[in-house]
């Protein structure tokens, strides 16, 4: 089975492969990392602009490789809430009906979604986020890393690694494929 994941990010890439692995243990599963715009800002600010550029890369993701089997948009974003601003991310999993082999946009596809834990981040990276700074960014300005989006990422940062970026997206990416588990079931 081959899935495409939306995103050149390693992290993203790798979780999303773990997860599928450990969802279905008997299937073999290759990952390709592909580039495609997410169509919302670099660094979303609400629930809904998160979901919309996590459904907006698998739908892109689709679109430019529509002979997978599986397309993975994972989005992170931020939001304000009671004046503290939190970070979560969303995951879309779009899945191509198993019989007849069709392009995914003229098929009854199987699709899931789910979005990971959300926790507050501290004055000093909330305040470059509020400013129009990437998160990523932010994160490496204030604790002098490099490029810690595609490592650790912020939730690494801040429980000393006790959760890593891959493991808080993989159980995400497993609560998305849910549907494809329990495929007998109605999913709305």
């Amino acid at each position: 089975m081959h899935i495409i994941v939306a995103s050149k990010n390693p992290v993203k890439l790798q979780s999303a492969l773990s997860g599928f692995q450990q969802m279905f243990p008997a299937e073999t599963f290759t990952a390709e990392s592909v580039s495609v715009p997410s169509g919302v800002k670099d660094q979303p600010m609400s629930d809904e602009e998160t979901l919309q550029g996590a459904l907006n890369r698998v739908a892109n993701a689709g679109t430019a490789y529509p002979t997978a089997d599986y397309w993975v948009g994972i989005e992170g974003g931020c939001e304000e809430k009671h004046g503290e601003l939190w970070t979560y991310a969303w995951v879309v999993v779009l899945g191509r009906d198993p019989a007849p082999r069709r392009e995914w946009r003229d098929m009854d596809a199987i699709s899931g979604s789910a979005r990971t834990a959300a926790f507050r981040l501290p004055h000093e990276v909330a305040a470059l986020v509020r400013n129009g700074v990437e998160l990523g960014e932010a994160d490496d300005q204030i604790f002098g890393r490099s490029n810690s989006k595609q490592t650790n990422g912020a939730v690494g940062l801040l429980t000393g690694d006790l959760i890593d970026r891959q493991r808080y997206y993989e159980h995400a990416v497993i609560l998305a494929l849910v549907p494809f588990k329990n495929t007998t079931l109605r999913w709305s």
